[in-house]
């Protein structure tokens, strides 16, 4: 009975010292597959932000085999061994820029960033052994170290290289600005030759130019195709007269200072014989506006006087359509 109990008593040992070394086995198996992690794999964890090399958080603790959050928290417990050139987080803009594939972000519209990374410079690295205080620390930092030193001697290799390649990737960005700025006055260019029409956007008539005033003011009135509309604080029935050689159902509005009765008078016999002209009195006006339908010209003088003295004429930026909405 005795003998049976120390038989059965020490096959449980040994079944048990069996699992222990199964186990023991796994974890080494797992360290060792951390430990031996290829070198060119760790270079290609190594980015340069703000021109420095550096590892994020998430690819140390897959190499330290802890979790992210467990790693930071070692950090944050210790973050006077980590001053900033040892240590930063990314901006949300170094996150999403041109190295966002960096990091695997929610990429659905309209959602932020929810966690930013740390960035650990290769002093960072080195202190962090300290902090995690483990083998495998260690031993992953001797790897990553190495990393650090081919990665350097690589950029030191190539700087020519790389100077050049700068110096294209700036030749291309001015290039296709200067491309961009030629489609754009290209572009210009055709939308002129498209527009039929002749008619200049500024000018200046002198004195004596009687013909030539009033063959571009008829111009524009000719050229109109749904409405007219006149800012003219000196009118008379020559501007009627004017107004008349627009095309019919092209409406025809006045607004001037004051109506005299023999105006009045005017517009009564006009408008029974020929298409209406609709005259209002407006006296918040110093200066002449024609306008072409949505378009507006400045005018340096009356239409009664074109001719008579020195007058400019100028295109505007400004609408019909927003011209008008001032007049109330």
């Amino acid at each position: 009975m005795t003998s049976q109990y120390k038989k059965d008593n020490m096959a449980k040992k040994q079944s048990k010292k069996k699992n222990t070394e199964l186990i023991t086995n796994c974890e080494q198996s797992l360290e060792m597959q951390n430990l031996h992690l290829n070198q060119q794999d760790i270079e290609k964890m190594i980015y340069v932000i703000r021109g420095t090399q550096v590892m994020l958080d998430r690819d140390l603790a897959m190499l330290y085999d802890v979790e992210t959050k467990a790693l930071n928290q070692a950090v944050k417990r210790n973050i006077n061994r980590f001053p900033e050139d040892f240590l930063f987080q990314l901006t949300q803009e170094e996150a999403i820029g041109s190295r966002s594939q960096i990091v695997t972000l929610n990429t659905k519209r309209g959602q932020n960033i929810k966690y930013l990374p740390y960035a650990f410079t290769r002093n960072g690295i080195a202190m962090l052994s300290s902090v995690l205080r483990s083998q495998i620390a260690v031993e992953v930092n001797i790897n990553i170290m190495r990393a650090f030193t081919a990665t350097q001697q690589f950029f030191a290799a190539n700087a020519q290289m790389f100077q050049r390649i700068e110096i294209v990737e700036h030749h291309q960005l001015a290039l296709a600005a200067h491309q961009q700025d030629t489609d754009q006055q290209v572009q210009q260019i055709l939308k002129r030759l498209d527009d039929k029409s002749d008619t200049p956007s500024q000018g200046i008539f002198f004195d004596g130019q009687f013909f030539d005033a009033y063959t571009f003011v008829s111009d524009l009135i000719r050229s109109a195709k749904k409405s007219i509309v006149l800012f003219d604080n000196y009118v008379d029935d020559t501007v009627l007269t004017m107004l008349d050689k627009r095309k019919s159902k092209v409406s025809a509005t006045i607004y001037t200072k004051s109506i005299t009765k023999q105006f009045s008078l005017d517009i009564a016999k006009h408008n029974a014989q020929y298409q209406p002209i609709d005259v209002k009195t407006f006296d918040k006006v110093h200066d002449r506006f024609l306008c072409i339908d949505n378009t507006v010209y400045h005018i340096g003088a009356s239409l009664k006087d074109l001719g008579k003295r020195w007058f400019s004429f100028n295109r505007m930026e400004m609408t019909a359509k927003e011209l008008l909405r001032n007049v109330k």
